[in-house]
Formats: C-alpha cells, structure tokens, sequence
C-alpha cells in the first residue's frame, strides 16, 4: 500500500481506525495529523467516534488558521502546531493512549528499549514531558521543547505518548513499537530481571542483512507461486492482527522447490501486504527490485541444511520474548498441544543468528522445531507454512499460560511417563 499516494484525510482515517481496532485508544482518545506541502494541517475532529471516522470527519486548518470542516479540530491542536514550528523535519503528529505506554506515564518512567534490538532502532532515545492541562498551550511548549530535542516519541506524565515523523506511517511505525516494547517490559517484570543489550550489541543487529543477495529477473510465475504467494499474505495478515507481527517486524518464507523459496519485504508493513510485494529467492539471487528481509541469509542457510524444512517464521511474541530476555526457564511439558508442536525448546544466545548462524542451523531438528534466541526473536520451523503458523501461536499460546498459572499456584508438568506416552502415540520418537 503506497501511503504516499493516499489523502491526507484517508490517511489518518486508515491509522486512527486501526489505533482503535487494536484497542491502543478510546473511542473519545488520541488525535493525529499531517501537515501537508501546501502548510495546511489535516486533523482528527474533536468527540468524534473513533472507531466509526471517515474522510468527511477529519478538520483541514489553513495557515491563517481557517478550519474547513463539519466539526471542530481535537482539542489538543495546540500541541500538534508546536510540534510543527519545533520541528520543521516533522510532517505527521500522532497522540494516543495505549494501555502499556499510559502505565508507564503514570509511575514516571520511560520503557527501557534496549530488551530486544529495534525497539531503540525505531523509537531512538524517549523523551518525557512533565504534565499540563490536556489541551493548553504550556502543555504543547513541554511536550515541542522534547521534540526540540531531537527525540522522535514523548511520553506525557499521567497522560498517553506522542511520535512524530516526515509520515504518519513512520509515526505510527514508532508508536506501535514502543507500545509492545512497553508491554513487553512489564510482563518481563513478572518474571524476573530484564538482560538489557549494550550499544555493541545494537550495533551487531544492524549489521544483519547489510549485503543484499545479486538480484535476477524473473520470466514467468507459476500458478503454485501465486497460490504460495496468496497463501503467504493471509498467514501474515492474521500473524498482525494476532498481535505475533508488528506493521514491520516479522517474517515468514516458504520453499517452492530445491532452488526457491519466497520471503516476507523489508520494511513493509505486514497489515496491508499484498502477494506481490513477496520476494522471490532464486539460486541465492533476489527478485530484482526487491528488498528481502535482513534475515533471508539465514532463511537459506536453513533450507539448504534441512530438506524436511518447508516454511521458517520469524516473530517476537510478547510472552516468548518474556521469557527470553529475562533467561526464564520455559518447560513446553505443559499440556499435551505444547509439547506436540515444540518438544524440545532450545535456547541460544543472543546474537548467535549473526555471528555464527551454522551453530544455529545446526541446533534445528523433528526434535527441536522451535528456537528461542534470547533478547532477539522466536523461531519455528515447519513441513507447510501453516505448520510452522501453529507452532508459533502454540508456543505464545504457552507462554501466556505458564505466566498466567504462575499467578496462580505452582505448575506441575507433565511426567515423563506420560511424555512417553504421547511420543508413541503420536510417533514423535
């Protein structure tokens, strides 16, 4: 989806309606803008639903300070105007009141994002504005003069967050992100003390996928492409709407044949992902014009090794990231699903994937479909791409619960006779 080619109006419709439908807001809360090349500013109205907003809703308010539209501008316009004459880079402003960020507003505090890599990769240093009256001019000069900083994202004491950037997309890319780092954050504190990354090792993320594959062009493309193609974007769609992707992280690849397999974009937001903006893997080479995702080497490396291995994903789940930034033993001998679809978690860590990703490869097997590489990401492996689906939302699905039982009382896994009951009866030795 080229956000570029879209109205300002039916830009802010497309992203406050998904702010809302992802429950990141109220339906009287948050308020986003753009300013536009001709200097008007496009806004979200003021006691308007926000989950049943359309085009005709949104407020245009000219340089002079003409406002064009059925309804008043939100209320918090003042701040959205500091924002711009703070920050002249900055051409889209969005305001919001996620459940996790809000939390961390009221205590004082900023999310740490340096628990996995591109939380502070996207949002970059978090600013912080004391709290003002919602709506005033002194709480817009606080909440400019952190932007005026150079930060990207504030959190407002006892209020919600702000992002900005040259797009709304980017803003809200930064928005959704800190959010699942701030909830990550806190359920982590549910479990122990968090592995915080140094700057070497921020560094050494970002070194993945520095060297793109050679590209070729491809002639033709088969009906099982299309179909695989098709089949990729649905799995991907749901993967978000389940909270297992964020709009650019996550990845999912799925063998053709012996030479080709298919792999989600870099950098393009897995909501709206349409089959042809897959990438195809030829030989090594990629499709020309197209930029795979950064872990595409290790997607290869897998299939090369391992010809059972059909569909890899990627992710970083919130509870399994839980545990994997705090090194929390995590048993799958819970319930009979979890062991079935993971058997053996394995544990490596962090940077492993980089540095050596034959030691990773290597650690892959019927055994041990699942990989948790700490403070890093989740992967599973699997014979079709649904399988490999499944073996990500069970492995969630069994975080949750053991974190939710610990509340509870203790956890009794299950015993090893009747591990080996389920081996014979379902053939897993």
């Amino acid at each position: 989806m080229k956000f570029s080619y879209m109205h300002p109006a039916e830009q802010i419709v497309l992203l406050i309606n998904r702010i809302y439908t992802k429950q990141m807001t109220t339906t009287s809360g948050g308020n986003l803008s753009i300013l536009d090349d001709e200097g008007d500013i496009w806004i979200t109205p003021s006691g308007i639903d926000k989950g049943t907003l359309t085009t005709a809703d949104i407020c245009q308010i000219k340089p002079d300070g003409t406002v064009i539209g059925k309804h008043r501008p939100s209320v918090e316009t003042p701040f959205h105007k500091c924002v711009y004459k703070a920050r002249p880079d900055v051409k889209a402003v969005l305001h919001a009141h996620p459940h996790s960020l809000v939390s961390f507003s009221l205590v004082g505090q900023v999310p740490n994002t340096k628990i996995i890599p591109s939380p502070h990769l996207v949002c970059g240093e978090i600013g912080f504005a004391d709290y003002d009256l919602p709506g005033s001019e002194q709480l817009g000069q606080k909440i400019s003069d952190q932007f005026a900083k150079g930060h990207n994202v504030v959190v407002m004491e006892n209020h919600g967050v702000v992002t900005c950037a040259d797009n709304l997309f980017d803003a809200f890319k930064i928005f959704e992100t800190l959010e699942r780092c701030a909830e990550l954050n806190i359920i982590a504190k549910q479990l122990g003390e968090a592995t915080v990354l140094n700057d070497e090792d921020i560094e050494l993320n970002m070194e993945k996928g520095k060297i793109l594959p050679e590209e070729f062009l491809p002639i033709d493309i088969t009906s099982q492409e299309k179909k695989a193609r098709k089949e990729m974007c649905a799995l991907i769609h749901r993967a978000y709407d389940q909270n297992l992707f964020t709009s650019t992280m996550g990845t999912f690849s799925q063998r053709l044949d012996q030479n080709n397999f298919l792999i989600t974009p870099y950098g393009i937001d897995r909501k709206y992902l349409e089959p042809e903006e897959i990438v195809l893997i030829h030989n090594g080479l990629r499709e020309k014009g197209k930029h795979p995702s950064r872990s595409v080497d290790l997607h290869k490396l897998i299939y090369d090794q391992h010809p059972e291995v059909n569909a890899i994903v990627i992710a970083h789940p919130t509870h399994m990231m839980a545990f994997g930034i705090t090194k929390t033993p995590l048993d799958p001998r819970t319930i009979p699903e979890s062991y079935i679809m993971i058997r053996d978690l394995v544990r490596v860590p962090y940077g492993l994937s980089i540095l050596n990703p034959q030691a990773l490869t290597d650690k892959i097997s019927p055994s041990t479909p699942v990989i948790l590489a700490e403070n890093d990401f989740v992967l599973t492996v699997g014979s079709t791409l649904i399988n490999a689906f499944d073996r990500l939302e069970v492995a969630e699905f069994t975080a949750t619960t053991i974190l939710n039982a610990s509340k509870i009382g203790s956890i009794d896994p299950i015993s090893q006779d009747r591990i080996d009951e389920i081996d014979i009866a379902f053939n897993l030795k």
